[in-house]
This record gives structure tokens, sequence and C-alpha cells, in this order.
């Protein structure tokens, strides 16, 4: 039997080298610009995933349990190792880490992704490479994209594990050898189980690649030289079977998880903490709710919004990268990547029926709320944006030639249009948004400024408390004080501080247990206006020493807890 040739790569090692450097290099350069000026931590998500991370191992109860049930695992998880440090827990930068990987790695991700999907009958062509560059650009000089890679949020890692198991069920739906397809099939089947763990929008990614990976797996594959094709088949059954299962094992974990913790596996979903119990305890008006073309045109506004500053730059974009994908399906190229289009009915779904609402500036209420959620198009936009205007070029160029009978020998001058056109959108658009500032810095700035004001003062004021005294605090929106101040969360009894699956409540609980008699517990009670510790404090008529006002919260007040013994 002849030695097979390895099949020749669609990339270059160096080209690879270089693209990773540079992405690292934006990656690096924003987070310092935006960590100079303190802008790590506007988001309340951010502080409230680097402070769950930090609880696990720093509380009065630590453990795996301090996770929680509302949002995934697998970010907090990996944020762990980066706060172990008190100033990188203080600052807010061991949060960014993972997120910079993601961005990096999706970058390299869109690269791959287009030059494989372009690339035809294993040789790469000129559209294939410049494709893949200017779709790596697009993608990675994202004003938005760059400030969320910055923080502790988890769009860009996501956005990495979506775009690499796009990227291997292309490979796999491509690839012609059963067994070079199987070791591609698993690859995308971990990436999957990955960005089940990380964000709620894998689960539906996931159903999508099964029947995706099923289809293609229907078709008859070449098999080795040698190979009996009974082997090869059951090979074939095998691989897939794999991917389900890994496709599986995230959600059915967190079932799992929510089930056997708090005795309801949807806990996540319709729990105390859930978006829906948010959603109906403070009244959260939701302009698309129960209407899934409303709910589409909002999420679609959004992504508009994350790509241009103006309206008739946002649908530019968005008839482009339209135009782009009618070509990809009538045409040889591109086709696999339309599944870069899956977050748009999820979030049509989530938003009209799963209390995710959408607020964007021109249409009502004319606020601003979750625009980070366009970004998952972004993927979408970097791909199919190319395409379309390579359309474009090619009409006109054709045109031209049809009625000035002028022969073009060559597509050079095609693809220096495409390129240039490209590169026009890109500067037009992106630097509109840094002259504005991002959209997504913008929604964190405006919506968080009270909190941070309001930690920033909570902070200087529990510093000047002793510093080997117990605190009682409802953590919720303003964990962030305690971590500007560098106040170690042992120190606090808080919400986490009991067994979450006695329900609905745990009547020994140390959080149970110091709100029904705080003096005996704490030396100090921070509460915030209406909170559980602030109910408690009036019942037992504890001592105000200090009231905090900030525009915008409820006032906040330090109470005399556990009276120090005289001397």
């Amino acid at each position: 039997m002849k030695p097979q040739k390895a099949p020749p790569k669609p990339y270059s090692d160096h080209e690879i080298v270089r693209l990773v450097w540079l992405a690292i290099f934006v990656s690096v350069f924003s987070f310092l610009f935006y960590y100079r000026a303190g802008d790590l931590l506007l988001y309340g998500d951010a502080v409230a995933h680097i402070n769950i991370a930090r609880r696990v191992f720093d509380s009065q109860t630590p453990g795996l349990l301090q996770l929680g049930t509302v949002w995934l695992p697998l970010p907090h998880l990996l944020i762990i190792p980066f706060i172990v440090s008190k100033q990188m827990w203080q600052t807010g930068a061991g949060g960014s880490i993972p997120s910079m990987a993601g961005f990096v790695l999706g970058v390299l991700g869109i690269f791959r992704l287009v030059r494989s999907v372009l690339t035809r009958n294993g040789e790469v062509d000129v559209t294939a490479k410049v494709g893949a560059w200017t779709a790596a650009i697009l993608y990675g000089a994202n004003p938005n994209l760059i400030y969320m890679q910055a923080t502790a949020m988890g769009e860009s890692l996501y956005l990495a594990l979506f775009i690499w198991s796009v990227v291997y069920f292309s490979e796999f739906a491509r690839q012609a050898d059963v067994a070079t397809a199987g070791r591609s099939l698993t690859k995308c089947g971990l990436c999957l189980a990955a960005a089940c763990l990380t964000r709620y929008d894998g689960w539906f990614l996931a159903a999508v690649l099964v029947v995706a990976v099923m289809t293609v797996a229907s078709r008859p594959r070449k098999a080795r030289e040698g190979s009996a094709p009974g082997v090869v088949v059951a090979s074939s059954r095998t691989a897939v079977a794999k991917f389900i299962l890994l496709a599986a094992a995230g959600p059915l974990l967190w079932l799992a998880y929510n089930a056997a913790v708090y005795q309801n596996p949807l806990e996540f979903a319709n729990g105390p903490y859930s978006a829906k119990a948010i959603e109906q305890n403070t009244a959260t008006v939701n302009p698309a709710k129960g209407n899934p073309l409303a709910a589409g045109s909002y999420f679609l506004k959004a992504a508009e919004l994350n790509v241009g500053n103006t309206n008739w730059q946002g649908r530019l974009w968005l008839a482009l990268a339209m135009l782009g994908s009618l070509a990809a399906i009538f045409g040889a190229r591109g086709r696999l990547a339309l599944l870069l289009w899956v977050p748009l009915p999820f979030y049509a779904l989530s938003i009209a029926y799963g209390s995710i609402p959408i607020f964007v500036p021109t249409w009502w209420p004319f606020s601003q709320y979750n625009l980070r959620y366009g970004l998952q198009l972004l993927p979408a936009f970097a791909v199919f944006v190319p395409l379309g205007i390579s359309l474009i070029v090619q009409f006109i160029f054709q045109s031209v030639t049809n009625i000035r009978s002028i022969e073009v020998s060559s597509s050079r001058w095609k693809d220096i249009a495409t390129f240039l056109a490209i590169l026009l959108l890109a500067v037009g658009s992106y630097s509109a948004i840094w002259r504005a500032d991002p959209i997504c810095f913008r929604e964190a700035a405006n919506n968080m400024r009270g909190r941070v004001a309001m930690d920033g003062q909570l902070a200087n004021w529990i510093k000047s408390l002793p510093p080997d005294s117990t605190l009682l605090m409802y953590l919720g929106e303003h964990a962030g004080a305690l971590e500007q101040g560098a106040i170690p969360l042992r120190r606090v009894i808080n919400e986490g501080n009991h067994r979450v699956w006695k329900r609905p409540n745990d009547p020994e609980g140390l959080w149970e247990r110091a709100l029904a008699d705080p003096a005996a517990y704490a030396d100090y009670l921070v509460g915030f206006d209406g909170d559980p510790v602030w109910k408690a404090a009036q019942n037992q008529r504890l001592t105000a020493l200090v009231e905090i006002h900030t525009t915008g919260q409820p006032r906040a007040a330090i109470f005399q807890g556990r009276v120090p013994k005289a001397r």
C-alpha cells in the first residue's frame, strides 16, 4: 500500500504567526489603554463574573457551589487562576485574560474558516487569500469587540468557541477521508461542549450542528485504500455518535448540576435569580415581547450599531452581508459559513419569549441595553461583507467590459478593487465608531455611572473600618465595592453563605442566621434601601453610622453590628 500524502494546508504557518502576533498586539494595546483609563469594570456583569470566580476560594463557605446557577460555569473557572492575586482581582485585569485569549483565537478562527470554505480543490487562490485576510481584519479591528475583549465579559470567549465549532464542522464536511473527517468532528464537538458551558447561545448552536452533522454524515465518503466499506460506515457512525455525546454533554451536565444542587433542573431559567424573575420583579419593558419578527429587528439593529456609528453605515453592512450570503447560497464557495447566521433565530426567540430585551437608542424606548448581543453577528459580517463587495465589484467590471468592449484578461484589478473597497468600508465605519466611542463602551459607561460612584464611596468607608471586622452584606449589584476596596470576601457574610439545596431557605444557614440576629454574627452591616440586610438592621433597630446617597442608586448605610467590648 502506497503511503498517502498529507492534504495540503489551506494556509501557511508564516501567515498564521503574523496574524497571531498582530491580534496579540491589538489585544494587549487595547487592554492597557482601557486599564489605564479605569474602564475594565464598567459593566456590572464583568464585576459579577470576577467576584463569582473569587468566591470559589475566598468566602465564608468556599467551594464550587459559589458558581451559582444563572451564568454558565466555564468563564468563571477560567478566570479563577488569574484573580488569586489581590491586585489582579481588584483591578479586574485577571478577568480580562480569558477574554483576550478568546479574541486572538477568534481572529485566527475567522482566517482559517474563510481560507477553508473559499479553497477550491485543495488549492488556495487569490480570492481565498484576500478573503481570509480581509475577514480577519474586519473581525479583529471592530472597536466594540476590542473593548469587550479587554473586560471580563464573555463575548469574545464565546465567539471564539462558536467560530472554531463552525471551522471544524466545515472541515469535517469538506474532507473525503473518513478518519480525517472524524478527527475534525471530534474537535468540533469539544469546541461545542465548551461553548455550551460558556453561553446559552451554544445550546441552540449545538442543536443546529447536530442536525447539520447528521445530514452531512448521510453522504457517502471516500475510504482509505484497503479499507472495507463496512469498516468505513462503522467508523463514520462512531464519529457521529461521539460528536452527539460531546454536543449534549454541556447542557446535560448543567441540567444535572441544577437538579442535584437546587432540586430544579431549570433553576437557571425560572429560579429567583433568572432573567424571567428579574423581569417580573423589576417590571422591565420589552418592546419585542411575544413578537419574533420585532425581536429579530431589534437584534439586527443592535448588530448594525456594533459595526457602524450611523444608521446608513449599519444598514450598508447588513445589506452587503445579505448579498454575500446570497452569493454563498447560489455559488460554489462559502456555503458552509452560513452557519454564522445561527445567532439571528436564537436571539429572535430569546428576546420574544426569553425575557431578554434589547434597547437601541433610535427605537422605543430610546435607550441602550444589551447592545453587546449584536456582536454575535460580527463573524457573519466579517465573512460575508467581503463576498458581497466582491460580487458588486465583479458586476461593475463586467458591466464596463460589456458597455465599452474592454477585455479584462486578469482578475488582479478586480481583487485590488475589492480589497480597497473593503478597506474603505472598514476605515470609514470603524473610525466613526472610535470618534464617538464604541456603543458597548457607551452603554456600560452610561448605565453604570451611578453604580460605580456608589461602589467607590462605599469602598472608602469600608476600608476605614477595622481590618479584622466581619461584615454582613447582600452583594447583589455592589460586590464591586469590596473589589475596589480589596476587602477579602471571607470577611463578608453574604447571600451565598448557605446550603442552596435547602428550599425555599436554609434556617440553619450562615446567611439566614446572621439576618435573624445580625449583632451576634457581624461587626458591621452594609445595607441598601430595601435589601435583606437593610430590613434586618431596621427590624433590630441598629444604629446607622453613615448613610450614602448617589444619584440613580438606592441609598446605602453602614450599621453598627456587634458592639466592641470595652477594655
